[in-house]
């Protein structure tokens, strides 16, 4: 079994991401998975690691969405989220600790970080720390993405907006999104027009249309 767990915990957090962006009973369905694998194999760090993760973004699900366009994290309504469903992801993430040692696998720091933006007040140079590491473990530019997002909020949209310059995802709508939004924050609104309209092209979620779209209509 442990040397299936890698592909296995993949494969559960395929199933969850599919389930996340709408089908609410195939993320059920991986987050039960998950519970069942940790009963498994209750000595191994990740597993609760990505148990932890899921909990803690199905928590929000019910925020995510308002009158069928996107939610922003920083706007969702913070009583729609299952604080009960944050504690059991909370508990998940401190099992992960205990058996790795500290926050050392890629799943358990992802869930570190969707812990920390359950606080009252996102800790947004911590979370940069945490997308560094992860950075180091997988070497991933989507990552490199993320850390950039908390890079902005800790020091400005302009240190985010350098380092989103540096990265090679042309083809990720994510990139652009980002992009358009420091664009945005920084007073460039035609360089921010352009860069919504190459996320559209992309992108395959209606809310994540709509929201793109109502953004670049307010330029």
């Amino acid at each position: 079994m442990p040397d299936r767990l890698a592909a296995v915990l993949a494969v559960l957090y395929l199933i969850f991401n599919e389930g996340y962006d709408g089908r609410g009973d195939l993320a059920a369905q991986a987050i039960r998975l998950g519970a069942s694998l940790a009963e498994l194999m209750p000595d191994e760090a990740e597993v609760f690691g990505l148990l932890a993760l899921m909990l803690l973004h199905d928590s929000r699900r019910a925020a995510r969405v308002r009158d069928g366009e996107l939610v922003l994290l920083s706007e969702q309504d913070r009583t729609l989220w299952d604080w009960a469903q944050i504690s059991a992801g909370r508990a998940a993430l401190a099992r992960a600790k205990s058996l790795g040692g500290g926050v050392d696998g890629v799943y358990a720091l992802q869930a570190a970080i969707a812990s920390l933006h359950a606080d009252a007040r996102s800790d947004w140079a911590q979370i940069e720390g945490l997308y560094g590491e992860l950075h180091r473990l997988t070497g991933s530019p989507v990552v490199e993405l993320n850390r950039a997002v908390a890079l902005a909020e800790a020091e400005g949209p302009a240190a985010g907006l350098a380092a989103v310059e540096q990265l090679d995802l042309d083809g990720y709508q994510y990139l652009h999104a980002t992009r358009a939004d420091f664009l945005r924050r920084l007073g460039r609104p035609g360089d921010a027009r352009v860069a919504y309209q190459r996320a559209l092209e992309l992108v395959r979620s209606e809310p994540e249309r709509r929201f793109l779209q109502r953004r670049l209509a307010e330029l």
